[in-house]
């Protein structure tokens, strides 16, 4: 047995517009149409046509307050962007603070507005 790939990553919002607005709207992720009704709120975001990010919004049990303030010292979800710089300009220009790698390596890190930590990786240095 050989794990493939991901599907999907799941993150839990409070508000799933104002998640939005991170995700559609700075991100530039698409919304797919096809979620079914779960009976709560929430978005699944296409990736790449085979990778989702699926928006969850339910009341959240973790604590904000407390969390690594560098992102890559906590769970996160990690994503190949083929262009890291027009990326990090968005997220400046956004208002969302953004953390370089420690490592030396072509990656970012900032947290979404519900405090999920996402990392983007310049596709050439993945396979570092």
């Amino acid at each position: 047995m050989t794990i493939l790939s991901i599907t999907h990553v799941s993150f839990i919002v409070r508000d799933t517009a104002r998640s939005l607005v991170f995700y559609r709207d700075v991100l530039g992720l698409t919304v797919c149409p096809e979620r079914p009704d779960l009976g709560f709120p929430g978005a699944w975001l296409e990736l790449d046509g085979q990778q989702q990010i699926h928006l969850l919004e339910l009341p959240n049990p973790d604590p904000v307050a407390g969390r690594p303030e560098h992102g890559g010292r906590d769970r996160h979800a990690a994503f190949l962007v083929d262009d890291l710089a027009a990326l990090a300009s968005r997220l400046e220009a956004a208002g969302v603070a953004i953390g370089r790698s420690r490592s030396g390596r072509a990656a970012l890190f900032c947290r979404d507005p519900d405090g999920n930590a996402l990392e983007f990786i310049q596709q050439a240095e993945a396979g570092r």
